[in-house]
């Protein structure tokens, strides 16, 4: 697990490839070193070689300085490929952390954190961060270099070497606000950005829900006026972004200008060589590499912080009390599931139905019993919150409604993570009464469904998700309002075929459908989350006038659909 805080997570960043960033470092600072010499032998050319009118020596000289290009250009290739390597190694490390963290955040992922703040983490952020972890290579070297030619000048003139000393804090005087501005303004933009996508990610899903109501319009309105908002709020981070790539440029040309005005009154006074005046030349025309990382780099870190910021936000969310994830094995035979929180008891080999006039809170118990939220469930004489995760997944089978459907064949989709049986899977599409589904696509069972099924209906979607958990053929299958998206007769031949499909095995559906309940073994029905009464349907239909008020609903609300 990365340390949480912008700071520590970057630290974490390069610590995490040691060797590389080392490697990097060194070239940095050779490669940064290395143009420190050309200026010396340009000198050093003027000096022994045209002011003597030695043509041997300045052919050394000029030997000299050309070889001296030549390692420079092979160090600089060196560097850059080592800190590219650096910036993918953190990108991969960034996104690594997230997707795990994500993993471990498990079902509850979606209500903690907004579906937009993930994109914009993998879409912007990373790349920010990574581009970041740049520093560890050139920005070094930058430092090194500037010391390295702050000494060479010493020599030469001790005026001229407190004057490129005194660069460094006059840069920090000036571009440190303008940095400061730039996080302020980049976190406040970053969180619009995630708001915005999240929103974006909204209509998308429910496109076709908002064609249908008309609300199209209204929802592209509210975008464009929140997107306005964030373009400017963009302009004013590029303010301070655009003043600081400008005094990456101006404020070196400047100090360049001083060193040199310097230098060549001294060259007039005779207090330097000519030589010595093209040798500060090169070396402060040197500088102004240095002093544009140190800027650049400055603005990189600046920007980085806020999206590590971002990022360890997400990584700080604490995952749910982990169930499944114990070395107890699970019960050796089919056994009851108990939730002691609402009370609800399910005998092994028969099929429930959880009536209640809270759906959220029907769903909320399926969760528990599935061990997909923490809970004091048990599962025979056992927690289920200590069952080894993978007996867990391979015996109780959880089918949502919001279930993902990947995009593939319907083979692929039905047969899920188990091996395709083109028979069974006819048998489960036909529990699910799904035959029709398939036969209406062009190639059968190889033709293509969407992500997220986007080429199928809202009641084809759910047959087909239902088919699935059918095939998976689970010891314990909870199903969450596995018919709510179908019409009354197709309803009744689910839940005929369902229940004589599942005989003998654990099945649970949350429902309040009568043409369900009526097929199951045992109703238990609900109030406030919490069990009131458990019988038959009919049972409880003589018995409880709550429960008989809330499947004559139901019924009401199926003969208008």
């Amino acid at each position: 697990m990365p340390p949480l805080g912008p700071n520590r997570f970057l630290l974490w960043l390069v610590i995490s490839q040691p060797r590389r960033v080392l490697l990097g470092a060194t070239l940095g600072s050779l490669w940064m070193v290395a143009l420190t010499v050309p200026p010396y032998l340009l000198s050093r050319a003027i000096d022994d070689g045209l002011a003597d009118n030695d043509p041997a020596t300045l052919s050394v000289w000029v030997a000299a300085l050309f070889g001296s290009a030549v390692v420079n250009a092979a160090l600089s290739i060196a560097r850059h490929r080592t800190m590219s390597k650096i910036r993918m190694e953190a990108s991969f490390q960034t996104v690594s952390a997230t997707v795990e963290h994500c993993v471990r955040l498990g079902a509850g992922l979606s209500r903690r954190i907004d579906a937009g703040e993930i994109v914009a983490i993998g879409s912007g952020d990373v790349q920010v961060i990574a581009q970041s972890l740049t520093v560890t290579g050139p920005g070094i070297g930058a430092a090194i270099g500037y010391v390295v030619v702050a000494v060479v000048m010493f020599a030469i003139s001790p005026l001229l070497a407190v004057v490129v000393l005194a660069g460094v804090p006059v840069l920090a005087l000036v571009v440190g606000p303008l940095l400061r501005r730039i996080e302020r303004a980049g976190a406040g933009h970053r969180e619009q950005q995630g708001t915005l996508t999240t929103r974006l990610v909204d209509v998308f899903n429910g496109l076709q829900v908002l064609n249908g109501l008309g609300g199209k319009s209204v929802y592209a309105a509210r975008y464009q006026h929140d997107s306005q908002a964030l373009v400017a709020q963009g302009y004013r981070v590029g303010v301070a972004t655009s003043w600081v790539d400008a005094l990456a440029t101006g404020l070196p040309a400047a100090f360049l200008a001083v060193v040199i005005w310097l230098s060549a009154r001294m060259a007039a006074e005779g207090s330097i060589t000519v030589g010595d005046l093209v040798a500060v030349y090169g070396y402060t025309a040197m500088l102004v590499i240095p002093v544009s990382i140190f800027i650049e780099f400055a603005g990189d870190i600046a920007r980085a912080r806020v999206a590590a910021r971002r990022v360890t936000r997400l990584l700080s969310i604490p995952p749910a009390k982990s169930v499944g994830s114990g070395l107890a094995d699970a019960p050796p035979t089919a056994s009851m599931l108990r939730d002691p929180a609402s009370g609800v008891e399910v005998r092994p080999g028969v099929s429930t139905a959880l009536a209640g006039d809270r759906p959220a809170e029907s769903a909320a118990i399926i969760d528990r019993l599935g061990g997909f939220t923490a809970s004091d469930v048990t599962w025979g004489d056992v927690r289920l919150d200590v069952v080894a995760r993978d007996q867990l997944r391979r015996r109780i089978l959880v089918a949502d409604n919001d279930a993902y459907l990947f995009t593939g064949s319907v083979r692929d989709v039905i047969a899920g993570r188990h091996e395709p049986d083109d028979p069974r899977i006819r048998d489960a599409l036909h529990v699910a009464v799904a035959t029709d589904v398939v036969d209406a696509l062009p190639d059968g069972l190889a033709s293509t469904i969407d992500p997220r099924g986007q080429n199928l209906s809202g009641g084809q979607r759910q047959r087909l998700r239902l088919a699935r958990a059918v095939y998976a053929d689970p010891e314990v299958l909870l199903a969450v309002e596995p018919t709510s998206a179908v019409d009354a007769h197709t309803e009744a031949a689910i839940a005929t075929r369902l229940c004589a499909a599942r005989r003998g095995r654990t099945t649970v559906v949350t429902t309040t459908s009568p043409l369900v309940l009526d097929h199951v073994d045992t109703v238990i029905y609900l109030v406030d989350g919490v069990v009131a009464a458990t019988g038959t349907h009919h049972e409880l239909l003589r018995s409880r006038p709550g429960y008989r008020a809330l499947v004559s609903r139901g019924t009401d609300e199926g003969a208008r659909r």
